[in-house]
C-alpha cells in the first residue's frame, strides 16, 4: 500500500495523555513544526496552560478534557478535532498510566482500571480514529513499550496491557491492509523513558518506583512519533535497549526470565522509602510537565533509533547493534543458570 503523507506543517495532529510526559514533548515539538495540534488529558490546568503558550507562541492548538477509558469521552476528542480544523491527518493514542507490585497483592480494581487506561483507551482512540483516517488517509500510532514484547516482574500487568496493545494494533493493521485503507499503522516502543510515570504511577512496594536502565530523553520518543507521521513505519523501538530486549526475548527467552529474576527487582525500587500516594490511575493528577526525576544517568539522544529511521545510516547502525546483541546473548548463554 501507499501511503501520502502531508508534511507536518499542513497537518492536524491529535494526541491523547498530552499534559505531561512523551505526550507534551511530542506536541511541543509538533508545534514548532507548524503542526495544529488537538490535546487530551483529564488535566485541565495544565491542558489550558500548555495550549496557550502554543498559541501564543503563533500556533495553533486546542484541548479537550477527556478520560480515555471511556469511548464517548474519545469520540468528543474527534469531534473537537472536526469542529475546530475540519478533521486530522495523525491520531496519537498516548495516554497510559504506571503500576508497580507484585500480581498477587495489586488489587482487582487497579488491574482493570489501568487496562481501561492503557489498553481500551488505544481501542477507542484507534477504531474512532480510523474511521476518520479511511476516508482521507494518514497516520495511527499507538504508543506500546518495550514490555510489549517481553514482561517486567513488578510491571505485570502493565507489561500485560502493552502486549494486549501491540496484539491489537497488529490486528488492526492486517485489516486495514486487506481492505487498502490509506491508513499507516505504527506501533511505538519505548525503553525506560525520563518522564513523570513512574510518580504518577500506583504503588504497592515499599519503596519508590523507578525505570529500569537504560533512560532515554522524552523527546527521543517525540522525535519517532513525528516521523511516523510523515513515514510508513510498523515498528519503532526508542533505545537500542528496547530493541535488544525484544530480540533477546525472542531467541533467548530463558535468559530473559533469568535477567527478571535476578536483575530487575532492584533495578526498579529507588532507595527513598515509598509514599504510597494514590497516583493518577483513578484521578487526575498536576502534570504539565515533560520530565520526570529518574535517579541515575538518562541518555541525551539514541544512536540506534535515530540510524533506524534515516536509512542511509541504518545499515551502520544494525551491523552495530547485531554485534552487540550477539556478544551479550553470548555472555548470557556462557553462565550456568
Amino acid at each position: 500500500m501507499n501511503f501520502s503523507f502531508k508534511p507536518l506543517k499542513e497537518q492536524v495532529m491529535v494526541i491523547t495523555g498530552a499534559s505531561s510526559g512523551i505526550g507534551l514533548a511530542t506536541a511541543q515539538l509538533a508545534a514548532q513544526h507548524g503542526t495544529r495540534l488537538v490535546l487530551a488529558s483529564r488535566t485541565e490546568a495544565a491542558l489550558e496552560k500548555i495550549v496557550s503558550q502554543i498559541n501564543a507562541g503563533g500556533g495553533q492548538a486546542v484541548y479537550v478534557v477527556a478520560d480515555v477509558g471511556r469511548r464517548e469521552d474519545v469520540q468528543r476528542i474527534a469531534d473537537s478535532a472536526l469542529e475546530r480544523f475540519g478533521g486530522f491527518d495523525t491520531w496519537v493514542n498516548n495516554a497510559g498510566a504506571g503500576l508497580w507490585g507484585r500480581l498477587e497483592v495489586v488489587s482487582d480494581e487497579d488491574h482493570r482500571r489501568l487496562f481501561e487506561t492503557n489498553f481500551w483507551g488505544t481501542v477507542y482512540g484507534s477504531l474512532i480514529a480510523v474511521g476518520h483516517l479511511k476516508q482521507r488517509g494518514g497516520s495511527l500510532i499507538n504508543i506500546a513499550s518495550a514490555a510489549a514484547d517481553l514482561a517486567l516482574p513488578l510491571q505485570g500487568m502493565y507489561s500485560a496491557t502493552k502486549h494486549a496493545v501491540k496484539g491489537f494494533t497488529d490486528a488492526l493493521r492486517m485489516e486495514l491492509a486487506e481492505e487498502k485503507a490509506p491508513v499507516s499503522v505504527t506501533t511505538v516502543k519505548p525503553a525506560g523513558i525520563n518522564t513523570p510515570l513512574p510518580r504518577h504511577a500506583r504503588n504497592y512496594m515499599d519503596e519508590e518506583p523507578q525505570l529500569p536502565p537504560p533512560v532515554y530523553e522524552p523527546k527521543e520518543v517525540a522525535l519517532a512519533i513525528l516521523h511516523a507521521a510523515t513515514h510508513a513505519e510498523r515498528d519503532i523501538y526508542v533505545g537500542s535497549a528496547a530493541k535488544m530486549m525484544s530480540t533477546g526475548n525472542k531467541y533467548a527467552p530463558g535468559l530473559m526470565d533469568w535477567i527478571g529474576e535476578k536483575v530487575l527487582f532492584d533495578q526498579q525500587r529507588r532507595s527513598e522509602p515509598a509514599q504510597h500516594s494514590a497516583g493518577i490511575l483513578h484521578q487526575a493528577g498536576s502534570d504539565g510537565v515533560v520530565h520526570g526525576d529518574h535517579p541515575g544517568y538518562v541518555m541525551k539522544s539514541s544512536f540506534y533509533t535515530r540510524a533506524s529511521l534515516h536509512p542511509l545510516i541504518t545499515g551502520a547502525a544494525l551491523a552495530t547493534l547485531g554485534l552487540a546483541a550477539f556478544a551479550w546473548l553470548s555472555a548470557g548463554r556462557s553462565r550456568s543458570w
